[in-house]
């Protein structure tokens, strides 16, 4: 029959209830150990050797373990591999469990140490500076539906930085995509919540504890002056707040006032069209080919959070974008300036990340070093800021965020050595002749080992044993160690020496005088170890106290060096700054793809430039021309010139003149989402759905071969529905590739609709493919040219042209697909007509319910029916 459990594993298994789906890091020592199923999962993510410890209910028990020193890195890797872990600390030491032992009455051979989880380790609660991406912001999303809206507040505790916001549920996904959360909080009882979000208590999510928790935090009596949150914000931002209590075990993380973020401030995006266009991800994953890969020039990982935050949420206000735009001016325009402050940046340490670090509990004395390293640097930027004429309103503001820290920077310079340690359990860390009474001790401490080492010099002497040796361990302490054939010397009874130990080949001892001089390096050691550990208490409180200003700084330099690392890509591609107007329109001379012009630069080739223009009365670009003729590169570099313009950045092209969108639509490209049993198709349809309900005039759409995924009739009768409803109802900018010639006839209809196509031409039997734009219908798509580009076999080549020429003769003689189409009337003439033909019987039949109708209700419906009927042919 299984015994009981001992002490230790059911204080294990309690910890474990605690901790529930988390994997619990158990302190034993030096080490963290995990159990049973964690054990096994921990193994298999971290490659670590998998063993047993004793028996629990009659089976081995599984266990492994990571070191403390290096907890950080296994850490790392089991939250990439989606894990979530609870950190169980020993929160006494054996001679307090002993003495606590004593107390209870309890045998103290079986004192057990105390612990507690102090903490819960996840995807969004970061703030290690080993476990955090340095140029990428780590956001912790919680999400509340609250009556008709759904709100979101969002919040990187490495900084501290919150915004709170609120949408439509059908917009929640497009706000989730922006974000990219790393971990999505909810109430456990919603059922339209996003996939994989952790499911909380709906308790935790009251809009009026967020209000409250938001003015305790804060200590302010009302929001008033933070900004006008909505009850769904609230919601929201109650359920982030009581995750974070639950995750740092009542010890909540720095925080700075949320700041609300409007619905109209930003160009709305949804998750199709950012991954279509790779703003911050490439399609394939990972950062390289995407478009922050090829744009981000910034010299601090600061500078690069906050631009990938600029494109991931582009601005639709035109102000605010002139403001950025004229700060990326100055620095365009003077790059002596723009050298020499990069220059700076790129040694300003993380100040924002070192803040949120110390404000957590978490700091180390090298994060105080980087405070006083980043501030300093920040003073001496402000310093050149003020030195240049003329400044923008967005640097003038953002230099004056930058002072005011002098008095800190001081005291930080002269309480630290130039390079504190990451640990302080050793110090060393507080410079000398800051503590007069510190440095005492240091001396203390060192002449006591000055007296050790002449102490050794005179035992060797007068026990003529030349090997003699003083040595130290964390056991024994300072101890007198001889070779084992020395021995018998020290063991004589007047020799002076106490005899500790013996080992195979030595003996060790022990003396009065050194008894008395390991007494005072210890007691020296100590005394001078707590001075320090005050010290850190002291200046990491002056620092919280300054934590909104020092945050202010912070991003206040990310902001500089955005601006800055923007003129620097634009100096190196020759970009130009783009006219923001109100009125819906583009106009771009000499557009470029970024990314695609920056691979073909790194094999020395040559980007194939085009212009677009498009205007209220050509607003409506059908764009055919062969496969890898560049339809999709001119769709999507213009998406991304509209983007890179209202985030603030000049854009690839000679010149630009760009009215602002207030929404960004890409369908280009699709995949199967087997996961949501859709097929390619079917996810074409969805996001050509979402267009058609969502897209406004002030829109801008690009469409890549809509229709192409179905049968040829079916893709072009769609093609062409689509193209008749973006120029009809929608009224906005829009480019248009397709492959169906038929197409170029809406031109005869649709009059804010021009034909173009990508020039290609045929020599000698092969395809040479210009990449230029022009304008006119194509007169072929060149497929089996392409065809033959690719490698397909010459025999099916030859076959299929045969086969084309049976089928062109077939359209000929048929009119072709397109037949009889020229006299359709228009998408909007057609919607009045079916509107105004519809049958009322008809409809009044549709609405019956025949299975719910019992035979009487049948029979007299059917009198009311045939009543109708004579009524509408009188």
């Amino acid at each position: 029959m299984p015994g009981k459990p001992t002490p230790m594993m059911q204080q294990y298994l309690a910890l474990k209830r605690e901790a529930g789906d988390a994997l619990l890091f158990y302190r034993m020592g030096d080490f963290f150990e995990l159990f049973f199923e964690d054990a096994k999962v921990a193994a298999g993510v971290l490659d670590i050797a998998l063993t047993t410890r004793g028996e629990h209910d009659g089976e081995p028990v599984p266990m492994c373990g990571v070191p403390v020193h290096s907890a950080e890195g296994y850490l790392a890797r089991l939250i990439k591999g989606g894990c979530r872990v609870a950190i169980a600390e020993q929160t006494e030491t054996p001679e307090q469990a002993k003495e606590r032992a004593k107390r209870e009455g309890t045998p103290v051979s079986k004192a057990l140490v105390a612990r507690d989880i102090v903490r819960f380790v996840t995807a969004g609660t970061l703030t290690e500076e080993a476990l955090l991406e340095p140029r990428r912001a780590n956001l912790l999303v919680a999400v509340a539906p609250v009556r008709d809206g759904v709100g979101l507040a969002a919040c990187d505790i490495s900084t501290g930085r919150m915004e709170l916001e609120e949408c439509d549920p059908q917009a929640l996904d497009a706000a989730l995509a922006r974000l990219g959360a790393s971990e999505v909080v909810a109430p456990e009882d919603w059922d339209a919540a996003p996939p994989e979000v952790i499911a909380r208590p709906r308790a935790d999510f009251r809009s009026e504890n967020g209000e409250t928790r938001l003015k305790n935090i804060h200590g302010i009596a009302t929001l008033d002056g933070l900004g006008t949150f909505t009850r769904p914000m609230l919601a929201a931002v109650a359920g982030l707040i009581a995750y974070l209590d639950h995750a740092g075990r009542g010890t909540l993380p720095f925080l700075l006032p949320p700041v609300a973020r409007g619905s109209g401030a930003h160009l709305a995006m949804d998750a199709a069209t950012r991954t279509s266009l790779e703003i911050l991800e490439a399609q394939g994953g990972g950062r390289a080919g995407s478009l922050i890969a090829c744009v981000d020039r910034c010299s601090t990982g600061a500078g690069a959070r906050q631009l990938a935050e600029d494109l991931a949420a582009p601005l639709a206000e035109r102000g605010a974008i002139e403001e950025r735009l004229a700060s990326v001016q100055q620095f365009y325009a003077d790059p002596l300036l723009r050298a020499d402050l990069r220059a700076v940046l790129r040694q300003a340490p993380d100040i924002g990340r070192a803040l949120g670090r110390l404000v957590a509990g978490r700091g180390s004395p090298r994060d105080l070093g980087q405070i006083r390293d980043g501030l300093a640097e920040a003073r001496r930027v402000r310093d050149m800021l003020a030195a240049s004429s003329d400044r923008p309103a967005l640097l003038a503001r953002m230099s004056d965020a930058l002072g005011g820290h002098g008095a800190l920077v001081d005291h930080l310079a002269r309480a630290l050595v130039p390079s504190p340690p990451t640990e302080r359990s050793q110090g060393g860390f507080i410079a000398s002749g800051y503590d007069h009474s510190l440095d005492a001790l240091r001396e203390t401490s060192g002449n006591a080992r000055k007296a050790i080492a002449a102490l050794e010099a005179k035992y060797r002497e007068e026990t003529k044993t030349p090997s003699l040796k003083i040595k130290h361990n964390k056991v024994l302490g300072y101890f007198i160690e001889v070779p084992a054939k020395h021995g018998d010397k020290l063991m004589a009874a007047d020799s002076g020496f106490t005899h500790r130990q013996t080992m195979a080949g030595a003996v060790r001892f022990n003396s009065v005088g050194l008894h008395e001089e390991a007494s005072r390096i210890a007691e020296a050691g100590a005394h001078a170890l707590a001075a320090e550990e005050t010290h850190f208490d002291r200046l990491v409180g002056e620092v919280v106290d300054a934590r909104k200003a020092i945050a202010a700084t912070a991003a206040a330099l990310a902001r500089i060096d955005v601006s800055a690392a923007l003129a620097e890509r634009a100096a190196e591609g020759d970009w130009a700054r783009p006219e923001i107007l109100d009125e819906p329109c583009l106009e771009v001379s000499g557009g470029r793809h970024p990314v695609v012009e920056q691979a073909l630069a790194k094999t020395g080739e040559r980007f194939v430039a085009n212009d677009c223009t498009l205007g209220p009365d050509d607003r409506l670009w059908l764009i055919g021309g062969p496969n890898m003729g560049g339809k999709s590169t001119f769709l999507r570099q213009n998406a991304l010139i509209i983007l890179l313009a209202q985030a603030g950045s000049f854009v690839p092209a000679t010149k630009a003149r760009i009215g602002l969108a207030d929404r960004l639509f890409s369908r280009v490209g699709a995949s199967d989402n087997l996961a949501r049993g859709r097929s390619t198709f079917m996810v074409e349809m969805v996001e050509t759905a979402a267009i058609l309900s969502q897209a406004t005039t002030r829109s801008f759409v690009i469409l890549d071969e809509v229709g192409r995924g179905t049968s040829t009739y079916d893709g072009m009768a769609l093609a062409w529905a689509v193209v008749e409803a973006v120029h009809e109802q929608l009224g906005c900018r829009c480019l248009f590739a397709t492959h169906y010639h038929e197409l170029s006839r809406l031109a005869d209809t649709c009059d804010a609709l021009s034909l173009h196509h990508v020039r290609a031409r045929e020599w000698k039997g092969d395809l040479v493919l210009l990449h230029e734009l022009a304008r006119g219908a194509a007169d072929r798509s060149y497929g089996l040219s392409v065809a033959k580009l690719a490698g397909v076999p010459a025999p099916v080549i030859k076959r299929a042209k045969a086969v084309l020429d049976k089928l062109e003769k077939g359209r000929e003689a048929t009119g072709g697909l397109a037949a009889g189409l020229g006299e359709l009337p228009l998408f909007a003439v057609t919607a009045q007509m079916e509107e105004a033909e519809e049958d009322p019987l008809h409809a009044a039949v549709e609405a019956i319910d025949v299975d719910s109708l019992s035979p009487r209700e049948a029979l007299e419906t059917l009198y009311a029916l045939k009543a109708q009927a004579a009524a509408t042919d009188a």
